[in-house]
């Protein structure tokens, strides 16, 4: 199947076009999407560009099969979810849209998977089957093809070491891992990397408290020996990663924007403080691509965003980023 009309998107218009299609079809053949806009009397014939497009409650991943009639799900990820809560599914019709996805956001931000070790601590993501996440660090570290690239689990003593053999052989690297992980590993070992990225994926999963990022951060900085420390935007119910090298400001790729809507008026939009983010994301074309998540962040003028936390009301999932 061919993506490039996704993909190969380089301008606003050529997004607000293919969005604006999208909604159509998903309009159309989305059932769970179609009720939404209708209980909400959204007149479809009004919809001329990307800010008269309704966005699905997120919450609706947990209870609905969010997914295109006739079609059947290759693969069906899930969120991990708070004990006793129901996790979100996301099914994904077709998996090499995911892969083409992925792969594509991680070049244009870091190159070819090929030119790094990749290393990854992500042991309560492998706990469980159908994590998103593993899913895709899982191909770029085959992508890799670097014998030292693997997941780590639990064992820090064995990681730590490799870390020093990359980066006394000055090998490019890139170690991703959840945040309390990470926090682990520079409390029982202090590094000084030069050749390596550190990107923190989010989520405390319960096992340490939630602290801010900017805390997290510099504590992860000066473990690291590093001025920067990467993190990626993504979750079970999308297709697509945002990513950010530095000070939690976070870039979409051509085919994914985030919007903020007002915390008391779903259908009002700010910019420059803090709202609801809105993520649309183009590689959802058989589920749905406009989804209003129950994370609060902010707009800034260049459209990149920031991550401030989460509305009270809703669950702590392991890929969420820092609370308030």
């Amino acid at each position: 199947m061919d993506y490039d009309a996704i993909f190969s998107i380089t301008s606003p218009e050529a997004f607000e076009r293919k969005a604006l299609e999208t909604f159509r079809y998903q309009y159309d053949n989305v059932a769970i999407y179609r009720n939404f806009c209708d209980a909400i009397k959204t007149d479809v014939s009004a919809i001329k560009e990307v800010k008269d497009i309704p966005f699905l409650p997120i919450q609706f991943f947990t209870s609905e099969r969010v997914l295109a009639r006739e079609l059947e799900p290759q693969i069906t990820f899930s969120s991990s979810g708070t004990t006793g809560s129901t996790p979100a599914k996301h099914f994904v019709a077709h998996t090499e849209l995911y892969r083409q996805s992925f792969m594509s956001g991680f070049r244009r931000n870091y190159g070819q998977p090929s030119e790094y070790a990749i290393l990854a601590l992500l042991p309560s993501y492998l706990e469980r089957k159908g994590s998103s996440l593993v899913y895709m660090v899982d191909h770029l570290i085959e992508a890799s093809e670097h014998a030292q690239s693997g997941f780590y689990l639990d064992d820090l003593v064995k990681l730590a070491a490799t870390l020093s053999e990359l980066e006394a052989s000055e090998t490019k690297t890139l170690l991703i891992g959840v945040s309390f992980a990470l926090l682990n590993l520079v409390e029982k070992h202090k590094f000084n990397l030069r050749n390596t990225v550190v990107m923190e994926t989010g989520g405390m999963k319960g096992r340490r408290k939630e602290i801010i990022r900017e805390e997290l951060h510099s504590i992860l900085k000066k473990g690291f020996g590093l001025d920067t420390i990467h993190s990626e935007y993504g979750m079970t119910e999308l297709l697509s990663q945002a990513y950010s090298k530095g000070d939690g400001v976070f870039s979409c790729p051509p085919w994914m924007k985030v919007l903020t809507r007002d915390p008391e008026d779903p259908f009002t939009y700010i910019e420059g403080k803090t709202g609801g983010i809105n993520v649309i994301d183009l590689a959802n074309q058989y589920s749905c691509s406009f989804i209003a998540t129950q994370d609060l962040g902010k707009m800034n003028t260049d459209g990149n965003f920031e991550i401030l936390g989460r509305f009270d009301t809703s669950d702590i999932r392991g890929c969420n980023l820092m609370a308030l």
